[in-house]
């Protein structure tokens, strides 16, 4: 998870600056990258369902982390501006899957070993992937200062396939006997779920679609706040980093309690909290010009995260308990829909809203989903 976590957020901040500053690409064009994110819930939809069907996790990992690799090498090297493009829609889309893959393993490990504390081992487990972002942009744009955007990228590389070498030759998490039930138990659960159609994953589905809401903001923010601080506020490189860095420490230091919170006022009640931050960060980037308004604005993203980062994946899990690989794999891949909608809306607002304008359509989009988890929190479908 650190080391996902360390090389995708190495290459974040930096790929719209690698698009137009190395393949020269117009800001609005680089902003539709994001768009080839489009076709990763439909290759982690077939992986999460295989997952399902087989009850092995770690070999599909594995692979996916090998397509990671692959994908980050090939962007490295490109050399016209359609291929990142390509590579991203295609390869990249398997890529993602593989920490959704761990984490159903996870919760194999925990359901047969009855763990009282399964979502505090989840939310810790969640705790390295931002660490991860903690050093990632900082170490993302001292390689790209210092030895160019390709190599940034060709580390990338490394970071995701490294991800494969803790787990070494492991292929399950549990014992047989505990693999032998879980095979069974995932098996009949893909039955049942496949029998009873789209109905049963309606409430996984609502909230993922709030939760793209929520993310919409950060593509917006990876694209256009490193120009916004660079080109228009002239900060120096470090206060930069520092800026984009500051959050995921604020997201560390704020999932453990919030597993403890959550546990007092409940999980979605949390949630809602969580979102009404989305707001106020994004207004703090839209109206304020200074390196304090940027500092305030990533610090509230850091409580938008603390929150979502750790327990929104056990509320997936719950949301669609007869098949956890499948409601691992949707939601974690509903990250790259968020990226698609907020690359589109990137691109378009920052043509015809300029910086930092742009930043109050994520405003609206994290005030919208407010509303909606605030109302899902009432509802049946509700999970404590």
């Amino acid at each position: 998870m650190f080391l996902s976590g360390l090389g995708f957020s190495a290459a974040a901040p930096q790929i719209a600056l690698f698009l137009v500053n190395v393949l020269h690409v117009s800001l609005s064009t680089a902003g539709l990258y994001y768009l080839t994110n489009l076709t990763a819930p439909v290759a982690g939809y077939l992986i999460g369902a295989r997952s399902d069907h087989t009850g092995k996790r770690l070999g599909l990992f594995r692979l996916c982390a090998v397509a990671g690799f692959v994908g980050w090498l090939g962007i490295a090297f490109s050399t016209e501006a359609w291929m990142p493009f390509v590579i991203s829609a295609t390869v990249l889309a398997f890529a993602g899957a593989a920490s959704s893959q761990l984490f159903a393993a996870i919760h194999d490990d925990l359901k047969a070993s009855e763990s009282p504390v399964a979502d505090g081992v989840t939310s810790i487990v969640r705790m390295a992937l931002t660490a991860g972002w903690i050093v990632g942009p900082v170490l993302g744009a001292f390689l790209t200062a210092e030895f160019g955007p390709r190599t940034m990228l060709i580390s990338t590389a490394i970071f995701t396939l490294a991800q494969i070498v803790p787990l070494g030759f492991l292929r399950s998490s549990t014992t047989f006997e505990a693999d032998f039930t879980v095979d069974a138990m995932t098996a009949e659960s893909e039955r049942n779920v496949r029998g009873r159609g789209i109905r049963i994953m309606l409430p996984l589905l609502t909230f993922t679609g709030l939760y793209v809401l929520v993310y919409a903001g950060e593509p917006i923010k990876y694209a256009y706040l490193p120009i916004y601080m660079n080109d228009y506020l002239h900060l120096p490189a470090v206060v930069s980093g520092a800026v984009i860095g500051i959050q995921p420490l604020i997201e560390l230091i704020l999932m453990p309690i919030a597993v403890i919170v959550a546990r007092r006022i409940g999980i979605m009640r949390l949630m809602v909290i969580g979102a009404a931050f989305g707001v106020g960060a994004n207004l703090c980037f839209a109206l304020t010009d200074s390196a304090a308004g940027m500092f305030a604005g990533q610090i509230l993203m850091g409580g938008v995260w603390g929150i979502f980062a750790g327990l929104g994946i056990i509320v997936a899990q719950r949301l669609l308990a007869e098949a956890v690989a499948t409601a691992s794999a949707v939601f974690m891949s509903s990250t790259a829909v968020a990226s698609a909608l907020g690359g589109l809306t990137g691109g378009l607002g920052v043509a015809f809203l300029g910086l930092p304008t742009v930043f109050l359509v994520p405003a609206a989009y994290a005030g919208l989903a407010t509303i909606g988890i605030a109302i899902m929190s009432r509802s049946r479908h509700s999970v404590n």
